[in-house]
């Protein structure tokens, strides 16, 4: 009798990973390396990053009256702001399978408030929302919108993500009130400073700080879940420091309060329960068209149509690839397609919702750095929202100054895709810095592609390699250069 060794030193083919149960193979959780816990915990770290939506989109929305005066009301926008999530939120799990959580715009929404709302009703406003979503759906479906994620430069895409990194850390800081507008009074031309008056002070900076410090370190040793646990300890903290020292909210009576709470203060809200109100839902009109003129209807509706394209295009690539769901050159990810099919149907929702347009989300990338990896993430993110219909009080516990460190430590993880770009070609190197830089500069991630794609033909072109710019980059970048120029079309054309 004979028996047959294996040689050590042999290689091992690779064997499939053993998928159990009918939602393991639906998200394909142990295929992307993750467990359901594992995706559950990340949904709720998500969740916790943005659930500041449900308050601040009533804040820019709800207030802003249109041309007649009329305002949508802060609790009916809460309302539609979380039906729209939760609904969005789930379906990109289902149908995208991936750990993107949708919810309004935040840009997008103050662009419909203070642009596009005061030159007429608040209905017509949504019903250009409406046109948009429907043209960015058209997109998907021929094909457009994958087509020209393929054709972005593996570097440029890269610098999207770093730049993303930048921005959201940006913001961050901003919430957490460590980064701050320089008041106008002090006529000087810098435009943010440290803290209230270049110092740091307040009990709400110090609960930042702690903040930061925690998640950091809970991330740095590899703890699961360390950004959600940071996100649960920081907001304790800051339950017990607000009833302790009471130093009460950011603006009082209208006058600012340095030392104060940046958004949320940190206190149980009575009622802790209280029914959702959803009247908004399908007050939708399309008579901006009459209203305002077709040209000017027309530019706003490219105005939405040009910032959603790319806002989204720019976060798909940064979270994509941060999930490690994208292929080796970073041309492509699993059921993109589905991905931003889902994504343009949520804009129509937002605007049908009167909740604004919604997008993907690029707070999902707190969720991702927890180990979500699949649409089971973004289910768990959904359910929540739906919870936060019935306790859209309990949602303004989290202080910005809990959830701050997360987008922190978040940004500190994606500005490592920076690694990926060859900074020694300035044909590569002046686009991606401008990319990185403007997000965070300008507040927009839309601007920031712009001006890579931009800079990256025309130097390009200026270096003698007109050839291998992507015929569709040189579309983006005309349309782009319009973008920018906006002011100087409605001059030309003479709308105001």
């Amino acid at each position: 009798m004979s028996v047959t060794t294996q040689d050590p030193a042999a290689p091992v083919e690779p064997t499939e990973p053993v998928e159990h149960g009918r939602l393991d193979r639906f998200f394909e959780i142990t295929r992307r390396g993750s467990t359901v816990r594992r995706e559950v915990l990340a949904g709720i770290t998500t969740f916790a990053t943005m659930a500041y939506i449900v308050v601040l989109n009533p804040l820019i929305i709800g207030t802003a009256p249109d041309a007649d005066g009329n305002l949508l009301g802060i609790a009916p926008v809460a309302g539609v702001t979380a039906l729209v999530a939760a609904v969005m939120t789930i379906l990109m799990g289902v149908v995208g399978r991936v750990p993107f959580a949708v919810a309004t715009g935040l840009g997008l929404n103050a662009f419909v408030a203070y642009a596009v709302a005061s030159q007429m009703t608040w209905a017509e406003a949504m019903g250009l929302v409406v046109i948009e979503g429907l043209i960015i759906t058209v997109l998907v479906l021929t094909g457009f919108r994958k087509a020209v994620f393929r054709a972005i430069p593996a570097e440029l895409k890269a610098a999207i993500a770093a730049g993303i990194g930048l921005f959201i850390a940006f913001i961050g800081l901003v919430d957490g009130g460590l980064v701050r507008r320089m008041p106008d009074a002090a006529g000087t031309t810098v435009p943010v400073q440290l803290g209230g008056d270049g110092t740091l002070r307040g009990w709400p900076t110090v609960v930042f700080l702690v903040g930061l410090l925690v998640t950091g370190i809970l991330v740095a040793r590899k703890v699961k879940a360390g950004v959600l646990i940071g996100i649960v300890v920081t907001t304790v903290v800051a339950v017990i420091v607000n009833a302790w020292a009471k130093p009460g909210p950011a603006f009082v009576d209208g006058k600012p309060n340095p030392t104060g709470w940046q958004l949320n203060v940190p206190t149980l809200p009575d009622p802790l329960v209280s029914a959702p109100d959803l009247h908004l839902v399908g007050n939708v009109s399309f008579g901006a068209f009459a209203h305002v003129g077709v040209m000017t209807a027309l530019l706003l509706v490219f105005t939405l149509v040009l910032a959603d394209f790319f806002d989204v295009m720019g976060t798909t690539v940064g979270l994509a690839k941060q999930a490690g769901l994208t292929n080796a050159d970073g041309t492509d990810m699993p059921r993109l397609d589905k991905v931003l099919l889902v994504d343009g149907v949520a804009a129509v929702a937002g605007g049908a919702g009167s909740a604004s347009s919604a997008t993907t989300y690029v707070e999902s990338s707190s969720g991702i750095a927890d180990g979500g990896r699949t649409g089971l993430t973004s289910v768990a993110t959904g359910l929540l929202f739906l919870g936060a219909l019935l306790l859209t009080p309990l949602v303004s516990l989290v202080p910005s100054e809990a959830a701050g460190p997360a987008l922190v430590i978040v940004g500190a993880l994606m500005i490592r895709q920076i690694k990926e770009i060859d900074f020694t070609d300035l044909g590569v190197a002046v686009p991606a810095f401008l990319t990185m830089t403007l997000m965070p500069f300008t507040y927009s991630i839309t601007n920031g592609i712009g001006a890579g794609f931009v800079s990256w033909v025309a130097i390009r072109v200026a270096q003698g390699r007109a050839r291998s710019i992507h015929p569709l980059l040189w579309g983006v970048a005309i349309a782009f250069v319009l973008y920018f120029g906006i002011n100087l079309v409605k001059a030309v054309t003479g709308v105001s």
